[in-house]
């Protein structure tokens, strides 16, 4: 995914927990940034989806995109 924010004091990674939460509707605290702070792969974990769930609501928001 990309995001329009630049990588300045975390807001890019803000943002993309932040499209992460909206397009798997979740709440923002369910979506958690746990490696890739300062690097352009994330790693995030996801509390309250399973992982089929998951690649299936991403796959729906890819071709709505």
């Amino acid at each position: 995914m990309r995001v329009a924010e630049p990588p300045e004091d975390g807001r890019a990674n803000e943002a993309v927990v932040r499209l992460l939460a909206e397009t798997l509707d979740l709440p923002r605290s369910h979506v958690v940034l746990v490696s890739g702070h300062a690097s352009r792969d994330k790693i995030v974990t996801l509390d309250g989806l399973e992982q089929a769930q998951t690649e299936q609501l991403l796959a729906n928001a890819e071709t709505k995109g």
